[in-house]
């Protein structure tokens, strides 16, 4: 199993913008100095939930200041992105990175994002699948045009080119879709993509989830097998209570007023979860609590849905040093325990 962290870079109340966004830093240093697979950045605009604008951007940073741990955006919001434009940056960052990169996407909400950027709710509601082409092309594909209804241009060259990589057949870097719902699914399975489920999910839902990618993708001419990711919470304390009281203390107050802060472009009425409900969930379903008890959550999940790849959201604390002591128990104190 291949456990990374999960990183929101979340403005929790009464902190600053650049303290969230140093939390977030150090905790993709010190997941790479504990022994984790990977880091997963998340991107947003303008809210507090996430104060990272661009995944992609700090994940050059983090690659720049790492060398051994895959970092990957979770996710890129492509309606809102020109995918050639993303496919660019994620072949730069693969190639430099020496193949450490991972290019997560999704379809993000009928945010005020769309208006911002000029994308439209039309991209949202029903453009993703051809961005999602045209970004796959060009991270494997020498000259690209498109003739699409959204996206229309002459032939022209990669540059630089995924396949360049020296030392390495890769074709490109790797593309994970997150997927929230049957259709979401069914167009990652087609393409052969593996998913990022989220850590609302409890594991009978990804399992189902699972298996109808699988379904998908075998009738689609693909391996059945994904090398999907897991998204959950951690929290490692020498007693259940503890770790739960951590996160109870902390995460309500940040998904209060970081859920509160999106708008819909259109002004559609949204369902809001209740902060401390949600968080009680999270605290059920995920690793929280000891390492014996976060190292059996993690392995129950992979055995019940056949996932071996996990992105924990490591810095529900809010407190930067918190974080850290939190990643350094998951490194030293839960991985030996799941292999």
């Amino acid at each position: 199993m291949r456990v990374g962290a999960f990183v929101l870079a979340a403005q929790f109340p009464g902190q600053g913008q650049g303290e969230s966004l140093h939390r977030a830093l150090r905790s993709a240093e010190v997941a790479e100095e504990s022994g984790l697979d990977s880091v997963w950045l998340a991107e947003h605009h303008f809210v507090p939930y996430g104060v990272c604008p661009s995944a992609v951007t700090l994940a050059a940073l983090v690659l720049g200041r790492t060398s051994r741990i895959r970092v990957g955006t979770a996710v890129s919001v492509l309606p809102s992105a020109h995918p050639v434009a993303l496919g660019e940056q994620a072949a730069l960052l693969h190639i430099a990175s020496g193949g450490r990169f991972s290019l997560g996407v999704g379809r993000g909400g009928p945010w005020v994002d769309l208006e911002v950027f000029g994308a439209g709710l039309e991209a949202y509601e029903s453009g993703f699948p051809e961005s999602l082409d045209l970004l796959l092309r060009w991270l494997r594909e020498p000259s690209v045009s498109a003739e699409g209804e959204r996206f229309a241009f002459r032939e022209v060259p990669v540059v630089p080119r995924a396949a360049e990589l020296l030392g390495t057949d890769a074709e490109g870097p790797e593309v994970v879709v997150a997927c929230t719902s049957p259709k979401s699914v069914k167009l990652a399975a087609e393409r052969g993509l593996p998913m990022l489920l989220g850590m609302h999910c409890g594991d009978e839902e990804k399992a189902a989830m699972v298996a109808l990618w699988r379904r998908t993708a075998r009738e689609a001419g693909h391996s059945p097998e994904g090398a999907h990711v897991s998204a959950g919470v951690a929290q490692i304390a020498d007693r259940p209570a503890e770790a739960a009281e951590t996160l109870l203390k902390a995460m309500p107050g940040w998904l209060k007023q970081g859920l509160d802060a999106h708008v819909t472009v259109d002004g559609r009425h949204r369902a809001m979860r209740d902060p401390v409900a949600y968080t009680e969930m999270l605290c059920g379903l995920h690793p929280v609590g000891p390492p014996a008890l976060a190292a059996d959550r993690i392995a129950a999940t992979a055995e019940k849905t056949g996932i071996s790849r996990f992105a924990l959201l490591v810095e529900g604390s809010g407190d930067v040093a918190a974080t850290e002591e939190n990643v350094r128990r998951l490194g030293a104190e839960v991985l030996p325990l799941i292999g």
